[in-house]
């Protein structure tokens, strides 16, 4: 059961797998964080762009913390690792919120519909 334990361990320990699986994780995560960008600027309304902003940014950011994680030397270097994970769980959906609760307040309605149809009543009442 030793020789088991010890096998396991060494392949745990092993830097060469641990480095491909972070480096596939922190793509991941660059991609995702590379797709909010472009969903922040393509997206038609406020509450749209909050969505596309929040939720892959922090799954991007998760994904980078982990694969940094895999390529992390030493224990310590992963505690820190997760700790910004959680510190980023709980206040980036709360901060999200927070704004989109405020604008909503403010009197920032979302769009409701096709887009199509309400790029038409837009050129519509643009035209009256």
């Amino acid at each position: 059961m030793s020789e088991f334990l010890n096998a396991l361990w060494a392949a745990i320990v092993d830097p060469t797998w641990r480095f491909w699986v972070g480096a596939a994780l922190c793509a991941v995560g660059g991609l995702s964080t590379i797709v909010a960008g472009v969903g922040v600027l393509r997206f038609p309304d406020f509450y749209t762009r909050m969505h596309a902003a929040s939720v892959t940014d922090t799954l991007g950011a998760l994904a980078l913390l982990v694969g940094m994680a895999f390529m992390a030397p030493d224990f310590l270097i992963v505690f820190k690792l997760g700790m910004i994970g959680v510190f980023l769980v709980l206040t980036g959906p709360t901060a999200t919120h927070a704004i989109a609760n405020a604008a909503f307040t403010a009197g920032l309605h979302p769009l409701v519909g096709r887009i199509d149809e309400l790029k038409a009543a837009e050129t519509e009442e643009g035209d009256a």
